[in-house]
């Protein structure tokens, strides 16, 4: 179940949480402090934060099961240990998109949040975004690091 092809679905997956993790990031940011943005793209970008959200165990429980084959290394314990700290970042950017979807909501019904209220998710968007961000980097520097480290010496 956790190989196609012999080719470990954890690499698979990683790849698609390296590219769907900071788009959605960006999507979530450009809506929260865009109206036409939020008006044409905040429902993919939802689907994103749900994608992205759902995606997230199911890679870290393919890493951990190519962990129990490859063996523990420090290099790859450090990344094993961050990648399970994924899901404390990816569903706050899902809170987020959610809140920029009851802002978009409120508006499309003709009661607006007040301007606070709409400064405060965009300033959650910004903090929840950038901090998926980051932490994408960091646990795909570090599997890079725990694979290729003396590799191309």
């Amino acid at each position: 179940m956790w190989s196609v092809s012999g080719l470990p679905v954890h690499v698979l997956l990683v790849h698609g949480i390296v590219v769907l993790v900071p788009l959605t990031a960006t999507l979530v940011i450009v809506c929260a402090l865009w109206p036409a943005a939020r008006r044409r793209f905040i429902w993919p970008t939802a689907a994103l934060a749900v994608l992205v959200t759902a995606l997230t165990p199911v890679t870290i429980e393919a890493g951990e099961w190519l962990q129990q084959r490859l063996g523990s290394t420090p290099a790859i314990d450090k990344h094993v240990h961050l990648g399970g700290q994924m899901l404390y970042f990816v569903v706050p950017l899902l809170i987020t998109a959610a809140l920029v979807v009851l802002v978009h909501v409120r508006e499309g019904q003709g009661k607006p949040l007040g301007r606070a209220v709409v400064a405060v998710v965009a300033v959650l968007a910004v903090a929840a975004g950038g901090a998926a961000t980051v932490q994408t980097y960091r646990v795909g520097d570090s599997g890079a690091h725990a694979v290729w480290n003396g590799v191309m010496n």
